[in-house]
């Protein structure tokens, strides 16, 4: 699965939310009637709001637990602001959106189209890979990839069971062999260690 957002809080009162959009691609991956599997982050998965029993009905009158499906059609998207608006069927009030806070967002990976940049690379792509050195020592595999407002890390998770954190930038990471399932990095002294 590719995560391609995080639900925000209700924007309004007729559902809405907000997204904090991981994608490069916002406007295909949000577009009107795509498909969305929800995969729970934070204190996401159930809610407190209640669920329709029937179209029409509305969620006061229902006195159903709201539990996230385990998929969302986008049924409009919308910047605001800088951020990413985006209605999903059947969520029709600020109660069912408040409910989704904090659920992730994620296509199929196998229906995503590699990058056509030797350069770029997916998330799925360097998750599981070794992280060696240029010497070829093994520090650990790539256990995610964190995106932050400066470069996107690598969270390298140690041999040892701990991990760090590595810029995702040529000076640092020369060399992304998916073939032969390794990163080579080069890292300053102490990078490690912190």
């Amino acid at each position: 699965m590719l995560i391609v957002g995080r639900i925000g809080k209700p924007h309004g009162i007729r559902g809405e939310v907000t997204v904090e959009v991981r994608t490069d691609e916002p406007e295909t991956r949000f577009a009107p009637g795509v498909v969305l599997r929800t995969m729970p982050g934070g204190n996401a998965g159930r809610g407190t709001a209640p669920a329709p029993a029937s179209p029409g009905e509305s969620l006061a009158d229902a006195g159903v637990p709201f539990q996230v499906p385990d998929e969302l059609t986008v049924e409009s998207a919308r910047w605001h602001q800088g951020r990413m608006l985006v209605a999903f069927e059947g969520v029709l009030d600020r109660a069912v959106a408040e409910a989704l806070r904090n659920t992730l967002v994620a296509v199929d990976s196998a229906d995503v189209v590699p990058p056509e940049d030797p350069e770029e690379f997916h998330d799925q792509q360097l998750v599981g890979l070794a992280v060696v050195t240029l010497d070829g020592e093994r520090l650990g595999e790539v256990a995610r990839i964190d995106h932050a407002p400066a470069s996107d890390l690598l969270v390298l998770r140690r041999t040892e069971g701990r991990t760090a954190l590595i810029p995702f930038v040529k000076a640092i990471v020369p060399e992304v062999d998916l073939a032969g399932g390794r990163v080579v990095v080069d890292l300053p002294g102490g990078l490690l260690d912190l």
